[in-house]
Formats: C-alpha cells, sequence, structure tokens
C-alpha cells in the first residue's frame, strides 16, 4: 500500500463480518470465503473487522491482504462469543498512544478522564461536582433502569446479568443474547480503537485486562444498542438466537452510525482533537517517516542515521592516564 490516504476511512466502513467453518483466501486485492455453499468475495478495503469463528482456516496471503487493507481480524470462539487472539491495525504514528498513556498514567488526568466517560452516557445533565463513588452509583441505576425498561417493553424476564464462561449453554437465553450482543460491541470498539492507534488494554475506568479500554467505550453504548436488542431477539424466540442477535447488531451498528460516533468519542473522552477521523494517524507535517524518531532529553531526533559518524570527537584531556 502506497498511499494510506486512499484507504477508506473508518467511519465510513462496513462494521464487522463473523464467519465459521470456512476457508479464507485471497482474491487480486481482496479476500473470498469458501464454505460448503460456495464462495464469496469480500471488500476487505471496506470492511472494518473480521471474526474468525470455529473450523476457519486463513491463508497468510489473505492474512497480508487484510492488514495492508486496515481490517483488523479476530480469532473468536462460536458465536463470536470470547476473543482468543486479534491481528494489529494499520496505524503508523503512536501519538495517540502516547497520550493516551500519560492521562492514564497521571491520577488526576486520569480522574477526569473518567468523569468524561461517566457523563457521556447520560441522557440528562449531571449536577457537577460529584464524586467517582456517586457517578458509579447513578451509573448503576441507569443500568439497572435500562435492562427493567427492556424487560417490561418485550416481556422477557430478567433475573440479573449471569454467565459461566466454561459452560456456556447454563446461561438462559437472555443472558446469552447480551453476551453475543456485547462481544459484537467490542469487536467494533476493538477494532476502532486499534486502527486509530490507542492501546485496548491501556483502561480507565476498568483495568487489568487486555481489552480494558475496548470495555470503557463498549460501555458508552450499551444501554442504548446491545440491551434493547438482546431483549427484542430473545421475545422473538429462542431459535438461532445467536446468529439473529448478531445480524441484529450488525444492522443496529450501521444504522446507528456507530463508527462514525465511536472514533469522536474517544476524542472526546480523553480531551483530544481527532484531527482526521480516518483512522489512520498522521503528524501535523505529513506521513511520520519511516522508521520515525528517537527520543531524546533535547527533543525527539531523527531514526535512521548513523550518529557515530556525527558524534563529536572526544577530548583528548578527558581520557584516563
Amino acid at each position: 500500500m502506497k498511499d494510506l490516504h486512499s484507504l477508506p476511512k473508518v467511519r465510513d466502513s462496513l462494521t464487522y463480518l463473523y464467519v465459521e467453518r470456512c476457508k479464507v483466501e485471497q482474491d487480486k486485492k481482496a479476500i473470498t470465503i469458501f464454505d460448503a455453499r460456495g464462495s464469496v468475495a469480500v471488500p476487505c478495503a471496506a470492511l472494518t473487522l473480521l471474526l474468525l469463528g470455529p473450523g476457519t482456516t486463513v491463508t497468510h496471503a489473505a492474512m497480508r491482504a487484510l492488514a495492508e487493507n486496515g481490517c483488523l481480524v479476530c480469532w473468536t470462539g462460536e458465536g463470536g462469543v470470547r476473543l482468543y487472539a486479534h491481528s494489529t491495525g494499520e496505524t503508523r504514528s503512536a501519538r495517540n498512544l502516547i497520550r493516551q498513556a500519560e492521562l492514564a498514567s497521571n491520577p488526576a488526568e486520569r480522574l477526569t478522564v473518567i468523569d468524561r466517560m461517566y457523563r457521556l452516557r447520560f441522557s440528562e445533565e449531571v449536577p457537577a461536582g460529584l464524586g467517582l463513588q456517586q457517578l458509579r452509583g447513578r451509573e448503576g441505576l441507569r443500568v439497572r433502569a435500562a435492562y427493567a425498561r427492556a424487560s417490561a417493553e418485550t416481556g422477557v424476564n430478567w433475573e440479573g446479568r449471569f454467565y459461566d464462561r466454561g459452560d456456556w449453554r447454563r446461561a438462559d437465553p437472555i443472558n446469552r443474547a447480551l453476551s453475543t450482543a456485547a462481544s459484537a460491541l467490542y469487536g467494533i470498539c476493538h477494532a476502532a480503537i486499534v486502527a486509530t492507534g490507542y492501546s485496548p488494554g491501556l483502561g480507565f475506568i476498568h483495568t487489568g485486562k487486555m481489552l480494558s479500554f475496548v470495555y470503557d467505550i463498549a460501555d458508552l453504548y450499551k444501554a442504548e444498542l446491545t440491551i434493547p436488542l438482546a431483549f427484542r431477539a430473545v421475545a422473538e424466540g429462542n431459535s438461532n438466537l445467536e446468529s439473529r442477535v448478531r445480524q441484529g447488531c450488525r444492522d443496529a451498528f450501521y444504522r446507528g452510525k456507530l463508527l462514525e460516533r465511536i472514533v469522536p468519542d474517544i476524542g472526546r473522552v480523553l480531551g483530544t482533537e481527532m484531527a482526521a477521523a480516518s483512522g489512520y494517524d498522521f503528524e501535523g507535517d505529513g506521513p511520520v517517516p519511516t522508521p520515525g524518531w528517537l527520543w531524546d532529553p533535547t527533543g525527539d531526533v531523527a531514526a535512521g542515521v548513523a550518529y557515530p559518524d556525527y558524534a563529536p570527537e572526544r577530548d583528548v584531556g578527558d581520557e584516563a592516564d
């Protein structure tokens, strides 16, 4: 890929595609997916996230095409419910990652980001001066109300959130639907985070997990998108539940312009201006030159330079006798 500016913007991309029990191969500048029913070509340059479920094989050439076109690939469990591994994003600059690390490492700045995250979730104005515990309490009440409201609107019984990672089928239909919807939402947020050069593991509210920041960002949209969708899916019956939830998420994310919202929302909560919401981060003066820069106490200096050729000559008087 000679010019990353030619790639589609993340906000304009297709959301995600989940496949299982198939083979993924390169086809020119795209990929083709083969299974027992036939084949279908996929324009990976316009795809944000490819979820590979059980029974899937992918060729080296296909992975290269996906990477060159900025499509995140995740290896998941059945139905996309568990994430096992993921590829890398397309971003060349570490500017956003450095800013994220600065904010997460400073307790005062971190509290400011957490405050923005909580306040962004509420539809009404939140009184100023509330502490972290008070914001958490208000958020807990808001989520509880979202579950109760969805239950009342659909007639689906709600007894609380429960699921067993070791035994997926032990959970009741509504909890399976909620987990499936959350997994799809995590995948989209994960793709947007990686595409814009942030770390999925460097969270603010959540901490200690490799997807902590993914959980932070996904929580901005759960009450609005995935909770009502999961309850509606269960109200329509339990047949092919997980598949219907995934398809419903795909459609809801498209209608709600989710990808168009995630990147600016990350900028809002981190207090940064997202000048280019494309997901391909460049410095103000153009692309970061390969191989980038070297840190120096006086400021960044260019890399790719044989510095011994420029080193000042040693003062002979400084040498030991």
